[in-house]
């Protein structure tokens, strides 16, 4: 990356998690990063754990149009264009509920944060990157490896990130005419307190509650950063990162 020239990125839910740490990892590489979320406060303490970086508080709730719609604004009214939108932003919801007693509405909240709210924030990248010059950008998804194989009782998140494999297929296809190049992360098992009760015990296919390994989510944000910084000729499609012993391969 051309430090004389700073890159620009949206990451949305990048008030904790992985979204924190894929903002922070892009703020220590000399990215400005505009920083979306539902929390201000968790917005600011992001930008707070590197203070010489270029960075952008937006609160914003992804499910919602006019909030994407100020988000995308906010980050070209700073920082002139938009080289990146990492579509972080996602929820569980209700946890451990067979699926014929998940409320329609808790159902409806998780399909308006994960897919919708990607599919809106991905829309607005791609009129801004399409218009700006020179043209195009890049898309990470963040996915996950319930993309590919689901968890017990886990109906609604894991038909969100099955759609977001999809929205990624589409999005890369569509983007080519503009520059714009799309790809996804799969993550298992980083270390964030919304994984936090797998070291404890999650459970299994076999109906068991069993431990699981985690990883550093440092590392998952060292591959979107990757992803993130090849030119705009290469893509990475499709990346698995994930906790080398956790049950997904195979049988476990």
């Amino acid at each position: 990356m051309n430090t004389k020239q700073p890159k620009i990125a949206v990451v949305t839910g990048a008030g904790s998690g992985i979204g924190r740490a894929v903002a922070t990892e892009l703020l220590r590489a000399g990215w400005s990063v505009a920083l979306a979320g539902r929390r201000p406060a968790a917005l600011e303490e992001t930008a707070a754990l590197v203070p010489e970086g270029a960075s952008l508080a937006v609160r914003t709730d992804v499910s919602q149009p006019g909030d994407v719609t100020g988000l995308f604004a906010a980050a070209v009214d700073r920082f002139g264009r938009v080289d990146l939108l990492f579509n972080n932003a996602g929820i569980n919801g209700p946890r451990d509920v067979p699926v014929e007693d998940l409320p329609y509405d808790a159902w409806r909240h998780v399909v308006d944060t994960n897919l919708n709210g990607a599919f809106l924030c991905a829309q607005a990248a791609f009129r801004q990157m399409k218009e700006q010059e020179p043209q195009g950008g890049r898309i990470i998804n963040n996915g996950s490896v319930s993309a590919h194989t689901p968890r017990p009782r886990s109906v609604a998140y894991t038909a969100t990130k099955h759609a977001l494999t999809g929205l990624t297929k589409s999005l890369s296809l569509d983007g080519r005419p503009y520059g714009i190049a799309v790809g996804q992360i799969d993550i298992g098992n980083a270390a964030t307190d919304m994984t936090a009760r797998m070291q404890t015990g999650a459970l299994q296919a076999n109906g068991e509650i069993a431990p699981e390994p985690v990883m550093d989510v440092a590392d998952v944000a060292r591959t979107v950063r990757h992803m993130a910084e090849l030119p705009p000729a290469a893509n990475v499609q499709f990346a698995t990162v994930l906790a080398t012993a956790m049950p997904y391969v195979g049988r476990g």
